[in-house]
């Protein structure tokens, strides 16, 4: 049995909660009212995996989150309302070490949170078995910290031209923010290749996601929103619950948004990104990098894209949150390289040069 403890200050999405992954018969469920409450409870409770309400009164989400890892760390799961400001508290969120976040329901709870029932079942199974680093979050704080206080002349990378360059394809899901954190600071502004990112999450979180990135990297990160040229010196991440594709416009290279296709599961898709990026840029000037994440997206096309005679990375299972993703490109002889999260930015600068 998988002890989930909810923490939650309204009784109704307590009750729900509770209702929803009491009746898979996998989960022993525990209620906490509040953030004072839930920290009271750790100990006894130890629970595998933890849902976690961002607006409460007594203690926020954040702030209980905070204690959590510190405290008694364990995977724990955002409930997170759709805004712009929820997008920002819970990429704060991950920062401190939530595994995972769940769109709260817009309208009657009571009866939307039914259908998201059997996502909300999926994540929270597969949050338990997440791998939690106390020591890698706080070296991420640091990390960030540092970052926030480069004088932004020394983070302005120089506009470089493309020409006989290639491009880094990176795909990641859940607990990948995280991840993009630690790489993505990692790389210099004189970066050669362009970054390309396709991260699974909603419209309303990406963009946030990219503002935050832009703030703390030497790289310029921006969301595509639009046809945009690459270049080097950049990262583009995908603008969510659509998909991103690589394509040529006159002698430009570009990333552009596409409506999501059906024929794919997770949004924005990495195979997508790669299928499109193998069909413009040869595949020797192309370098995936797979990590974190539930499922398989990416593996088949960066397993082709190795054949091909492109280059592959997958994150190590040591340090992904969730290693199906990444684990799938290993299961599938993809991956030329299988590394640590915190060694992926060096391999990429070794061999781009």
């Amino acid at each position: 049995m998988i002890k989930l403890l909810v923490i939650d200050d309204s009784a109704l999405m307590r009750r729900l909660l509770a209702e929803i992954f009491a009746a898979t018969g996998e989960f022993q469920v525990f209620v906490a009212r509040s953030g004072t409450e839930a920290l009271a409870m750790l100990d006894a409770v130890a629970p595998d995996v933890i849902t976690l309400d961002v607006e409460m009164p007594d203690m926020d989400g954040l702030a209980c989150l905070d204690q959590i890892m510190v405290r008694r760390p364990c995977p724990v799961v955002m409930i997170s309302a759709m805004t712009a400001g929820g997008a920002g508290t819970t990429l704060d969120a991950i920062a401190l070490g939530a595994v995972d976040f769940i769109p709260k329901p817009k309208g009657a709870v009571s009866l939307e949170i039914d259908a998201l029932a059997p996502e909300l079942v999926e994540r929270v199974k597969a949050a338990s078995r997440a791998h939690i680093s106390p020591t890698l979050r706080l070296r991420e704080r640091i990390r960030a910290q540092v970052a926030a206080l480069r004088p932004a002349s020394e983070r302005a990378p120089p506009r470089l031209s493309l020409a006989g360059n290639g491009v880094v394809l990176v795909g990641c899901s859940t607990g990948g923010p995280a991840a993009l954190d630690i790489v993505l600071t990692e790389l210099p502004g004189g970066f050669r290749w362009p970054v390309v990112i396709a991260q699974h999450m909603p419209a309303s979180f990406t963009g946030a996601l990219a503002q935050r990135l832009d703030r703390i990297c030497q790289l310029d990160v921006c969301e595509v929103t639009r046809t945009t040229p690459l270049r080097a010196g950049h990262a583009y991440i995908g603008c969510g619950n659509a998909d991103l594709v690589l394509a040529r416009r006159d002698k430009d290279l570009v990333a552009m948004p596409a409506p999501s296709s059906t024929a794919h599961l997770w949004h924005p898709s990495v195979d997508r990104l790669v299928e499109s990026a193998m069909r413009v840029v040869p595949a020797p000037f192309l370098t995936g990098v797979l990590m974190t994440g539930m499922g398989s997206d990416g593996a088949a096309a960066m397993t082709e894209l190795r054949a091909r005679g492109g280059h592959t990375m997958a994150e190590a299972a040591d340090t992904a949150t969730v290693w199906g993703m990444p684990g799938a490109l290993v299961a599938q002889g993809g991956a030329a390289e299988v590394l640590p999260v915190y060694d992926i930015a060096a391999a990429l600068m070794a061999h781009v040069g």
